[in-house]
C-alpha cells in the first residue's frame, strides 16, 4: 500500500511539472465582478483571450490580462522546443474563489461613520493544449 502511495505522489509531481498555470492571490477586486471577466475567456483561445482581455472596458481585465501572460511564460519555460502557434493553447480552466475581507470605517456627516467591505479574491487559471500531450 505504501509503494501504491508513493507511486501516486510521483505521478501527481510529474503531472504537476507539465501543467502550465498561474496563480493571482489577494487581488482587491470583488469575486463577483472578476467571474464575470472570467466566465469570458474560460475555453477561448490565448490569443483571442488576450484580445478580449486588452479591449475590455472592465477594471478587472487588467489583472487577468497580465495573469494569462503569466501562464504563457510559464507554458514556455516547460516546453522550450514547442511554439505557441502549433500548440493551439485555450485556457483550460479559471477559478475565482473569495479571499479575506477588509472592514473598514469610513467617517459620515454628524459625527457618523459608514463600515465598508473591501472584498478580495484568488484567481487560478491553467493553460491547455490541442496539439500536444497535455
Amino acid at each position: 500500500m505504501g509503494v501504491r502511495k508513493k507511486n501516486m505522489a510521483d505521478q501527481l509531481k510529474a503531472d504537476r511539472k507539465t501543467r502550465a498555470f498561474a496563480k493571482l492571490t489577494n487581488c482587491p477586486t470583488s469575486p463577483r465582478k472578476m467571474r464575470l471577466v472570467a466566465d469570458q475567456v474560460r475555453g477561448v483561445e490565448v490569443e483571442k483571450a488576450l484580445q478580449i482581455l486588452k479591449f475590455s472596458p472592465k477594471e478587472a481585465s487588467i489583472n487577468l490580462e497580465k495573469l494569462l501572460l503569466s501562464a504563457i511564460a510559464n507554458w514556455q519555460a516547460k516546453n522550450e522546443e514547442a511554439s505557441i502557434e502549433e500548440a493551439g493553447l485555450f485556457v483550460k480552466t479559471i477559478c475565482v474563489d473569495s479571499a479575506g475581507m477588509l472592514k473598514r470605517l469610513r467617517p459620515a456627516p454628524q459625527g457618523r461613520a459608514h463600515r465598508i467591505r473591501k472584498r478580495s479574491n484568488h484567481v487560478t487559471l491553467e493553460l491547455g493544449s490541442k496539439n500536444l500531450s497535455n
